[in-house]
């Protein structure tokens, strides 16, 4: 075993293959740092709220005010740089701290491809995406043409993980068996051209469910065989851009589009990077083309990406160390490529209660909180606890007693079923400490959802 294991680390590929995708992957950072700004959305969501809810054990990143510009103005600086090659190590680390930093500002803005982009380009660090077409090979006149085929077969194991297991998410009862949460979505959608006369049709509700399952499931593995890796891009194209019609899911189709090259041979990046130079007029005749690049710290590095890889495999199922149904309780559900699976719709009300006198009032979240922002919390127990705790503060502060309690009742409606009580309005909350364990005080769904 460890023969083929040294076997499989000594076996290499095209280089141009690396250096495609960070060509790509820098220039579609950088589009999506630009459209955000161009949308406002920096000041709207990390500088004008009063509150930002935190992710659990990183309550110290906080927004940097009108500053918080600076840190897109580095992510930008560091995608040019990426995408030039040029200093690449340096652009890829600060562009990696930058965004995630950014993400870990307010998890409000929690979205699947923000995690991917901030995982992926984690892993990216430590691979030699400048090896050959960049500025840095060009500055030390050396280029390569080959790389170990485990610096690429990571990217691909990256991308199979998250299409593999959004579909392994997608096998519970209200996906298969309800057409849920689609069922919601597409019959708001009647006024599609073309496409809009069957969006009330059950029959496409359970074809859209069904199929998209079966996509997930199958798209890894179709795109690593040869004979069908084309088939399955244009089936990659077609997909993503139905859904991008269908639902505002900003930049994640173009990321998974482009991506998937990263599937196709080294042949075929290696014309991409041929017509790119001539296109761009660079001969590089004055630099030494070698064989083989060669890691640095090789061992450390393999050892990191094992590590970051065997985690990856391994912490989408950490919902199982939880009681209760997932999509109610949500324990375990970020961070786990679980893509549009729950429609949740309610209100949750706090209600603060004066101790000393026994008199309560009920908070305007309005004042608090933005439209976003509520309604996030309004479903999500950890935003809830988290909210308590700023409300407790605030209002200790503003009445000048310590003496006060917090407390929160709540309907939520989950992918169409009546509406259920969702907290117990028995428990003062300034009481319950955030933390990973079980939220006992979140009320018992009464329903099943069967299913991974």
């Amino acid at each position: 075993m460890n023969q083929s294991i040294q076997s499989y680390l000594n076996k290499t590929s095209r280089a141009a293959s690396l250096a495609a995708f960070r060509i790509l992957f820098g220039m579609l950072m950088l589009f999506s740092l630009l459209r955000f700004l161009s949308k406002d959305w920096v000041f709207k969501f990390y500088i004008e709220p009063n509150f930002h809810f935190k992710y659990y054990g990183f309550s110290w990143v906080t927004t940097w005010g009108e500053y918080t510009y600076v840190l897109f103005a580095i992510a930008i600086t560091a995608c040019i740089g990426i995408i030039l090659g040029f200093k690449y190590r340096l652009s890829i680390i600060l562009f990696f701290l930058s965004f995630t930093y950014i993400e870990l500002i307010d998890k409000t803005t929690y979205l699947n491809h923000y995690y991917f982009v901030s995982i992926l380009s984690f892993l990216l660090c430590f691979l030699p995406l400048n090896s050959t077409f960049s500025l840095d090979s060009s500055i030390k006149k050396v280029s390569y043409n080959y790389v170990p085929s485990w610096t690429v077969d990571s990217i691909k194991l990256l991308l199979g993980v998250v299409y593999f297991y959004a579909g392994l998410a997608k096998l519970n009862s209200d996906w298969l068996l309800r057409a849920q949460p689609l069922k919601i979505w597409l019959s708001s959608k009647t006024d599609l051209p073309l496409i809009g006369q069957f969006m009330n049709d059950t029959w496409f509700h359970y074809a859209m469910s069904w199929g998209g399952a079966l996509y997930d499931l199958s798209i890894p593995f179709l795109l690593l065989m040869s004979k069908t890796r084309l088939f399955a891009f244009v089936l990659v194209v077609i997909f993503h851009v139905f859904t991008r019609i269908l639902f505002p899911i900003g930049m994640f189709p173009f990321i998974m589009i482009c991506a998937t090259l990263i599937f196709f041979s080294g042949e075929f990046h290696q014309k991409i990077i041929r017509i790119l130079s001539n296109l761009l007029n660079i001969k590089g005749k004055s630099t030494e083309i070698r064989a083989i690049y060669k890691l640095k710290y090789r061992e450390l590095i393999l050892g990191v990406v094992a590590v970051f890889m065997l985690f990856q495999l391994v912490f989408p199922f950490r919902y199982l160390c939880y009681p209760d149904e997932l999509f109610w309780t949500e324990e375990g559900y970020r961070f786990s490529w679980r893509v549009m699976l729950i429609e949740k719709a309610g209100f949750t009300t706090f209600r603060i209660v004066n101790y000393n006198t026994g008199n309560s009032f009920t908070v305007e979240n309005k004042y608090f909180l933005n439209e976003f922002q509520q309604k996030q919390m309004t479903t999500q127990p950890d935003f809830i606890v988290e909210y308590a705790h700023f409300l407790g503060a605030h209002y200790k502060k503003e009445l000048n007693n310590e003496n006060i309690g917090v407390f929160a009742e709540g309907y939520i409606s989950l992918n169409g079923r009546l509406s259920k009580p969702f907290i117990d309005p028995g428990i003062d909350l300034l009481k319950v400490k955030d933390n990973f364990a079980h939220k006992n005080w979140i009320l018992p769904f009464e329903d099943e959802i069967k299913g991974l």
